[in-house]
């Protein structure tokens, strides 16, 4: 099984190195061989490179049945007037690789609630799954800027196609199946073009697909009052990129962090009877924190699990993650950002070692590593 490595800028490469960690104990425990390759991509590129995304990145990562990323960008590459940027290396990656559908799922562990800036009762019982298209919408758009001085005007198109929407409704839809079989579509379908194809094109697909799933409609600010409000109610939500990408962010206080959240997207290449993926934790480089040793783990260490599952298919595997993830929290070895008021918080090295014995009991592994910069 072959997964690219690329662990980014800030504190992608502190995180990286315990899903590595995991993923190595994974291997010892359960007797399989994981062939892992490094690569750059967003601001070390840039600067070792003179790209986001180098050609022999894109090698490595079509190379591969999954791919393992930490974050990309920095104070250092904030210039808004650069002709390059490192996040154009990781929306460059998803176009590339065809992964048009991230799962950004939020649970609430219970050793976490006071973490959340809500009250527990909001908290009880949350557990739902985002399902982003991400590689089309306004991110993905023609872009200008025209004019000078107090003249200028700024263009950001958002366009969609119905057969961008009717994949990820798909994917939504499939996943609705295995849980609670309810699906909720979110647009701005009052004012934008865009959203009203969105939501008669979700509209056909369930009911001509999946007839055997219940389907709302939420607008987007609705769906942002109603995630703090009544969070329970939600069991698997698609929306289109930028709404996405947003309303995932605020999902996260729910469970406490950014830090704690995992991701996996995935498109139409196939891995034997599984799909190729992108899995990253939701948080960025955060550079103020970057080498203290601090940054939390878990976001990463779970989106090892979704990799274990969706492109390996290795579902015993994944539980057995998430099940250790879930006896470290309970052990209380969580890093400072979730860490209970006056309570020691640990490193990102120790939550790393500490689900490594939660998994193996403490394992010696080896994996074969190929370094490439």
């Amino acid at each position: 099984m072959k997964v690219a490595v690329l662990p980014g800028d800030g504190i992608g490469p502190e995180v990286i190195a315990e899903g590595v960690r995991v993923l190595r104990a994974v291997g010892q425990r359960f007797g399989h061989r994981f062939e892992l390759r490094e690569g750059l991509i967003g601001g070390c590129a840039l600067d070792a490179r003179g790209t986001p995304l180098p050609s022999e990145t894109l090698d490595i990562c079509r190379a591969a049945d999954a791919v393992l990323l930490g974050a990309v960008g920095g104070p250092r590459w904030d210039d808004p007037g650069a002709r390059q940027r490192p996040e154009q290396g990781l929306l460059g990656l998803r176009k590339e690789l065809g992964v048009y559908a991230n799962l950004r799922p939020v649970s609430v562990h219970p050793a976490l609630i006071a973490a959340s800036p809500l009250r527990a009762e909001r908290l009880e019982g949350v557990d739902f799954i985002f399902v982003r298209e991400l590689t089309g919408g306004i991110y993905f758009g023609e872009k200008r800027r025209e004019g000078v001085g107090g003249g200028e005007c700024a263009v950001d198109v958002c366009s969609y196609t119905a057969s961008e929407i009717e994949r990820v409704t798909r994917v939504a839809g499939e996943l609705a199946r295995t849980r609670r079989r309810k699906l909720t579509s979110v647009d701005k379908a009052n004012v934008l073009e865009t959203s009203r194809l969105w939501r008669s094109t979700v509209t056909r697909v369930v009911r001509d697909e999946f007839p055997d799933l219940e389907l709302d409609h939420v607008l987007v600010d609705a769906c942002a009052m109603q995630l703090l409000r009544n969070a329970q109610a939600f069991d698997v939500i698609v929306t289109e990129n930028m709404f996405g990408d947003i309303l995932t962010d605020e999902a996260s206080m729910l469970a406490g962090s950014l830090g704690v959240l995992p991701s996996a997207s995935l498109g139409d290449t196939e891995v034997g009877r599984h799909r190729r993926g992108l899995y990253e934790p939701i948080h960025g480089s955060a550079p103020d924190i970057a080498g203290r040793g601090i940054a939390n783990p878990v976001g990463t260490v779970l989106s090892v699990a979704l990799m274990l599952r969706h492109s390996f298919g290795l579902e015993t595997e994944a539980r057995a993650v998430e099940s250790a993830v879930a006896a470290a929290i309970d052990d209380g070895c969580v890093t400072a950002d979730i860490a209970p008021s006056g309570s020691r918080s640990y490193s990102t090295e120790e939550v790393g070692h500490s689900i490594v014995d939660a998994l193996s009991g403490g394992l010696r592994t080896s994996v074969a590593f190929t370094s490439r910069s």
